[in-house]
């Protein structure tokens, strides 16, 4: 039952408490008593500070009621010894303060670093989109790149050392061109270096010189809020900008103009690119025209042949 009438009750610090008449704490006499009642009110004030982080929306234990303290004992925690345990309810005792406290704190722990991650998940999930890397590459990196053969263990050690020194890179603009064979690694290595640079804060963009192409074709339109070097210049900005399936369009003056000026602007401002194609070196240089080719090579740049067998056909 139920009763509405608190006369029988006393505010201690807070929390509604029997009163004298009524409590059933046990009284120990002396020195003992003394320390009984200086740890009930410590307690006390411990069940005050977890109901205030209850109402606070902070604790969810008390569910808004102040608990009452029924009686108290001495218990031996196997970490931390002796401790006064309490109970607030029937047959329910309060576990060692000093373990509680700890639990506490690795919940904390682990709450911020679910928080953590959950945040770099987000951001990566950001930068990646920032990149426009497809999604069947998105997972790809230079720690899951296997190579097949002794040449494609040196494509993989030209790799790792680019993505390593980006820094030296980015003084440079030195650049990067893979071609041959398909179904030997180009796309999966290229993304792996733009990977590792976006895990240090550099900015990467992945496109197909075709859609490339069309995006700065869209200024072309009479509603159209860009103009052609508006939408060049977003194929400037990034740290490094990736390049693939060069040679697959028609390759028509209008298509080789637009990929030059993305080239050249690149190379004004000393940023790196890679070029990805299924050509011969020599019949890429064909198509880009040799002043893109010369940049390219400037500042160190390297030719990657990839001439191995495919690795689709291995698998």
């Amino acid at each position: 039952m139920v009763h509405s009438d608190t006369s029988s009750f006393v505010r201690v610090g807070g929390i509604v408490d029997c009163n004298r008449e009524n409590r059933s704490e046990r009284r120990l006499p002396g020195d003992q008593g003394k320390a009984q009642s200086t740890a009930i009110v410590n307690y006390r004030e411990h069940l005050q500070r977890s109901h205030d982080r209850c109402a606070s929306g902070r604790h969810s234990v008390f569910n808004g009621y102040s608990p009452l303290i029924l009686s108290s004992e001495q218990r031996h925690c196997q970490q931390h010894g002796s401790y006064t345990a309490y109970s607030h309810k029937s047959g329910i005792w309060s576990a060692c303060q000093q373990c509680q406290q700890a639990s506490d704190a690795q919940q904390r722990q682990s709450s911020m670093r679910q928080q953590r991650q959950a945040q770099q998940a987000a951001l990566w999930q950001k930068r990646l989109g920032r990149a426009a890397i497809p999604a069947r590459f998105a997972e790809r990196s230079l720690q899951n790149y296997r190579p097949t053969c002794a040449a494609a263990e040196q494509a993989l050690r030209t790799c790792q050392a680019y993505a390593q020194e980006f820094d030296v890179v980015l003084k440079s603009g030195r650049s990067l061109i893979f071609c041959g064979s398909v179904g030997t690694g180009k796309t999966h290595l290229a993304v792996g270096i733009a990977r590792h640079i976006m895990d240090a804060g550099k900015q990467a963009v992945m496109s197909s010189v075709l859609k490339a192409v069309r995006r700065i074709k869209e200024s072309y339109r009479r509603d159209s809020p860009h103009t052609e070097t508006e939408l060049i210049q977003e194929f400037v900005e990034p740290d490094l900008l990736i390049l693939d399936e060069v040679g697959v369009q028609f390759g028509s003056d209008t298509e080789k103009m637009l990929l030059f000026d993305i080239i050249n602007g690149r190379y004004e401002v000393m940023k790196p690119s890679i070029l990805i194609s299924n050509l011969g070196l020599a019949e890429l240089e064909h198509y880009i025209g040799t002043r893109s080719m010369d940049r390219l090579r400037e500042g160190g740049g390297k030719a990657v042949v990839f001439d191995w067998e495919s690795y689709r056909r291995v698998v």
